[in-house]
């Protein structure tokens, strides 16, 4: 079983305040001999003509020595578990949770923004002190 990354717990803590169930801690992702590991899943009903929905979150620090490296690494995860999800588990919208220091100093920055448009990456920002979401893209 894979290392929590050190944001793991904020996190958590931020989407059961934002009003999600945790489901899976971690989400195991399995297609024939794969078996992968995505950090959280949670749900949540949202009215009763929406239904649920449901997510996984692969959290990410981005405290290694290159974010820029953090963000490869972080954005092939991504890929590889949508891959399966959309075959495994397609009724699930797949996020990477980061902080909002990582969001503000780093995602925001106009090269970072070309690769989030361009893959579509869907972001959850959590406030590490409040353990509360800050914003949510998609």
């Amino acid at each position: 079983m894979p290392k929590l990354d050190t944001i793991h717990n904020a996190v958590k803590n931020a989407l059961i305040k934002d009003g999600w169930t945790i489901t899976h801690d971690p989400f195991i992702i399995t297609y024939k001999e794969l078996l992968l590991y995505a950090d959280l899943a949670a749900e949540r009903t949202i009215a009763a003509e929406r239904g649920d929905q449901k997510i996984v979150v692969e959290v990410k620090s981005f405290i290694g020595a290159s974010k820029l490296q953090d963000l490869k690494t972080g954005l092939g995860q991504y890929e590889i578990y949508l891959s399966f999800l959309e075959i495994t588990d397609p009724e699930r919208k797949l996020y990477i949770a980061i902080s909002e220091k990582v969001y503000e100093e780093f995602f925001t920055l106009e090269s970072i923004q070309v690769i989030v448009k361009r893959f579509q990456l869907p972001l959850i920002v959590v406030n590490l002190q409040t353990e509360e979401i800050a914003k949510w893209t998609s």
